[in-house]
C-alpha cells in the first residue's frame, strides 16, 4: 500500500479523494480518461476491488462516467 494512504481510514475513500483532487486541480480535465482499476491498483499498491470501489463511488457522485470497453472519464462540467 502506498505511503500516501492512511490505514486508519477506508482506503477506497482516500483513493477517491485523491482522484477528486486531481480533477479539481486540473490534472484530469472534463472528458479526460482517469486511471482504471489495474492502473490504480499498481499506483497505490491496493487490491483491484478497492480501486473498483473508489471508481464506483466517484461514478455514483457523478464525478466520473464509465464507457464500457473504453474506460472511465471525468464527467463534463455542468
Amino acid at each position: 500500500m502506498s505511503k500516501d494512504l492512511d490505514r486508519s481510514r477506508p482506503v477506497w475513500r482516500q483513493v477517491a479523494e485523491i482522484i477528486s483532487r486531481r480533477i479539481a486541480d486540473g490534472t484530469y480535465a472534463p472528458g479526460d480518461r482517469v486511471p482504471g482499476i489495474v492502473e490504480l491498483s499498481a499506483e497505490f499498491g491496493i487490491a483491484a476491488s478497492t480501486a473498483q470501489k473508489a471508481l464506483a463511488h466517484l461514478r455514483n457522485e457523478g464525478i466520473v462516467r464509465t464507457e464500457l470497453g473504453l474506460g472511465t472519464f471525468v464527467s463534463d462540467s455542468k
